[in-house]
C-alpha cells in the first residue's frame, strides 16, 4: 500500500496538473514496483510560500528578490 506525499508551493497548480501528477505517480508505482493502483495513495499538499524556507529564508522573500 504505497503512500506518496507531494509538497508544492501554493502558486496556482491547477486541478488538471494535480490529476496528472496523481495518475502519473500511480502509474509509475504500478510499472516500476508492480503496486496495485487500487491501494496506492497520492496526497498533494500546497504550502504557502511564507511557510516554505530555503537557505534560512522564506520563499516569499526570495521570490520578491528574483531568486
Amino acid at each position: 500500500m504505497p503512500y506518496v506525499n507531494i509538497k508544492v508551493t501554493k502558486e496556482g497548480v491547477t486541478a488538471e496538473q494535480k490529476a496528472r501528477l496523481i495518475a502519473g505517480v500511480t502509474d509509475l508505482l504500478r510499472t516500476v514496483l508492480g503496486k496495485n493502483p487500487a491501494t496506492t495513495f497520492v496526497i498533494i499538499d500546497e504550502v504557502d510560500t511564507d511557510n516554505w524556507g530555503i537557505a534560512g529564508e522564506q520563499v516569499t522573500l526570495r521570490r520578491s528578490r528574483g531568486m
